[in-house]
């Protein structure tokens, strides 16, 4: 019986110091709160302040304009570089249209010859969204494609031009290398025109970057600038038509010259903007915005007006950063996969640091049983 009892409790010695209290789950993150873009020296992307998710402005600034409404948002100065005031700058989120700039940006040096002709597909005519009009087999320049995209945001055209640069997957690769050239660790790209897709999220911090970029370039700001556009005839059937601008900063603000709107029901409404003003040349960026209390277009002039009003001399809280030099090795984007908590590594250790209680409650039990199997044989007559 001694022997019994002993094998009994020993066995059941390694399973008890298994079975420690569970774990406290550690939550999935998500895109809310954000997970700031980390550069090489794992500081958020464009300085300390860039990792707040609370309004940032500089020291001695007046209030800002009331109602302003996205999440996130990033004011700058398109030719220094200055971060004059952001929220939430690398919060993520998904890009609606504003995508298209990233397209534009990346698809822009493949087509040198802008007169070249294409012929449209039933797969680009029948892409989900804003189409500016494209009909199968319709014949259209490349120049008209980039109108298209970036005026009227017709995803018809995107498509078009992603399929011709080599295929719609080749594109987006190479839109999401482009932003990691950039630095912009934030932005994660699935589609070509900004329709929602796995994964697909960026930051007002990283839209900057694109723009400073993208505005860069003078055929660029020409589509950007754009009031108008037209749709040749195809046939007798399908007529010319014009088409507009969609962006209602560049007439309604005074000195804009660019911008570009979007909305998906998981994105709400983004937005990019810029003016000018004498020599001083502003760019906003909007993401997870409401049409309240007015437009988003609106609420980016009041932000302008707050930009320009704002003294050179103000410090800035943060800057846009420079591409990478051809050749450097981008630093690890924060989508990948976060580090654990420190509170997730105490949780860790303490389920391990549970095993000499279990063994100790193993070795009394044993006792007891020792002592059972003593008084047993005790009163054996």
């Amino acid at each position: 019986m001694l022997v019994a009892l002993l094998v009994c409790v020993l066995g059941a010695g390694p399973a008890l110091a298994v079975q420690a209290p569970p774990r406290t789950p550690v939550p999935t993150p998500t895109p809310e709160p954000p997970l700031p873009g980390r550069g090489p020296d794992g500081v958020a992307t464009g300085g300390k302040r860039m990792g707040s998710v609370n309004v940032q402005l500089p020291v001695g600034a007046r209030a800002l304009p009331a109602g302003i409404s996205p999440r996130g948002w990033v004011l700058a100065d398109l030719d220094t570089g200055e971060v004059l005031a952001a929220r939430n700058a690398h919060g993520r989120y998904p890009p609606a249209s504003t995508q298209k700039w990233l397209t534009a940006l990346t698809l822009l040096p493949q087509f040198p010859d802008r007169r070249k002709k294409i012929v449209a597909t039933d797969a680009d005519v029948d892409v989900d969204g804003t189409r500016v009009g494209l009909v199968a087999n319709g014949r259209y320049t490349i120049d008209l494609l980039f109108q298209s995209m970036l005026m009227a945001s017709g995803n018809d055209a995107a498509n078009a031009l992603a399929r011709v640069a080599g295929s719609v997957p080749r594109t987006v690769a190479a839109m999401n290398a482009e932003a990691q050239h950039l630095q912009a660790y934030d932005t994660h790209a699935a589609t070509p025109s900004g329709l929602d897709g796995p994964e697909q999220l960026t930051s007002a911090y990283d839209l900057a970057l694109v723009a400073r970029a993208a505005l860069a370039r003078a055929d660029f700001r020409r589509y950007t600038g754009q009031t108008r556009g037209t749709i040749p005839a195809q046939s007798t059937k399908y007529h010319a038509f014009e088409f507009a601008n969609d962006d209602k900063l560049l007439y309604d603000y005074p000195g804009a010259f660019g911008g570009k709107n979007g909305f998906t029901d998981a994105a709400h409404h983004t937005f990019v903007g810029a003016a000018r003003k004498g020599d001083r040349r502003l760019i906003v960026t909007m993401m997870f915005g409401e049409h309240k209390p007015d437009n988003i277009s609106l609420q980016a002039g009041r932000m302008l007006d707050w930009g320009f009003a704002l003294p050179r001399t103000a410090e800035p809280v943060g800057t846009l950063v420079s591409p990478l030099a051809p050749g450097a090795t981008p630093a690890p984007s924060a989508s990948g996969s976060p580090a654990p908590s420190p509170a997730a590594e105490a949780v860790s250790q303490g389920a391990g640091s549970n095993r000499p209680v279990v063994l100790l409650a193993a070795g009394l039990v044993l006792l007891l049983a020792l002592g059972w199997a003593a008084i047993a044989l005790a009163r054996r007559p």
